[in-house]
């Protein structure tokens, strides 16, 4: 069914379709139509969630923790300061592999105040232990919510799903959402293998750990954490096979003869897609790779698509203030050292607070990889663009 959905109202229509057994949630913009829409569902009575209205994010992720650890599907949603705030839960939230599943809508970071969309909160969390979808537009934010739920439950390990704020979250597109029978079939019932209210096998949950166990049980976690990429393959391929649409660890635009690229992640691949036609258009062999899972981070899989360039540029919604480059950027470069991969790769910052980066603005990073790439060198490695001199 094609409908006209916002991110927001995609995220919360897949919300209402899973319907979960708990959502607690406390309201912070750009993401406050998400739980503000999926409160009304309850009020309806369309749902059977049990909605509790927290007084802060960190109660919100505290009451998504207990519920999780009782045994139920758990759902949540937040943005910038909110997801800060929550940031000492989530680490115990993956510590105690509970498959809770956040809709978060990127925002800048205060100071100072800004509420548009960058990266900057959700690259916080990219090392808490979370499963980290990105989403390019409102039908992959609706798509990769019910492939999450599958994700978690299999990798007992917890995911959020993240769109780009007002970009995507308030903007309204035409989507293709599938009917209720169908979502309700491809994410099944929950049923935990343990919980606490499970009262005929007790056990311990969140106990001390010190020397003895700690680094054996975060040994765990990372194991399942690299596990999970191939349960997030497996819940794409069974999602393309039920219905037609196909997913992976990233999207290749005009990539596999392209010479030169640029790496992004979130709605900016829409527009970068826009300058590769016309690149192309022009007889430049330009491509696009559009990572979609940044946790676990598909080192060697990109490595090896990006081996064949000629130059690369990858783009950052947010930065690190004091490593050499911006996240996505220091990723990028890591893999294709270990990877023995070399070639010229520019970083690129852009974006914060929710700037805006046009067409020209690309046009000129693809000038730039021209010049690198026939120079075989680098003048800037990281660059600034959209800045005001």
């Amino acid at each position: 069914m094609k409908i006209a959905k916002t991110g927001n109202e995609a995220m919360a229509e897949a919300m209402r379709q899973i319907n979960p057994d708990v959502v607690a949630a406390y309201p912070i913009t750009p993401a406050t139509e998400i739980v503000m829409i999926f409160s009304q569902f309850v009020a309806d009575g369309l749902v059977d969630t049990e909605y509790v209205a927290v007084e802060s994010e960190h109660s919100a992720m505290s009451a998504c923790i207990g519920a999780s650890a009782a045994g139920a599907r758990v759902m949540t949603s937040t943005s910038s300061q909110g997801l800060a705030l929550m940031y000492e839960m989530l680490y115990i939230a993956a510590g105690l592999r509970l498959p809770i599943i956040i809709a978060e809508v990127n925002r800048a970071l205060s100071s100072p105040i800004n509420i548009h969309g960058d990266h900057s909160d959700t690259m916080g969390a990219r090392d808490s232990g979370w499963i980290q979808l990105f989403s390019e537009n409102s039908q992959e934010a609706y798509d990769n919510m019910l492939q999450a739920v599958r994700i978690a439950e299999k990798a007992k390990l917890p995911v959020m799903v993240t769109t780009d704020g007002f970009i995507i979250s308030h903007c309204m597109e035409v989507i293709d959402m599938l009917t209720d029978s169908d979502v309700k079939k491809f994410v099944g019932e929950y049923n935990p293998e343990r919980f606490l209210l499970d009262v005929k096998n007790p056990y311990t949950l969140g106990a001390i750990d010190l020397q003895d166990y700690y680094f054996e049980h975060k040994m765990q976690e990372a194991e399942a954490m690299k596990n999970s990429g191939k349960i997030i393959l497996d819940v794409a391929a069974d999602f393309n096979k039920s219905f037609g649409r196909e997913y992976g660890f990233f999207e290749k635009y005009k990539l596999d003869d392209a010479e030169i690229a640029i790496v992004c992640m979130g709605s900016t691949a829409g527009t970068a897609k826009v300058v590769v036609d016309e690149l192309r258009a022009k007889g430049i062999k330009a491509g696009l790779l559009k990572p979609r899972v940044f946790r676990p981070f598909p080192y060697k899989e990109i490595s090896d698509e990006l081996s064949h360039l000629k130059a690369v540029a990858v783009l950052d919604r947010s930065d690190t203030f004091s490593a050499y480059g911006g996240p996505l950027f220091t990723e990028i470069t890591s893999a294709l050292f270990i990877t023995r991969y070399s070639l010229p790769v520019t970083n690129y910052i852009y974006g914060l607070g929710g700037r805006d980066i046009n067409t020209d603005a690309l046009k000129k990073v693809f000038e730039d990889l021209l010049k690198n790439a026939a120079s075989k060198k680098i003048e800037n490695p990281i660059n600034y663009i959209g800045v005001r001199e």
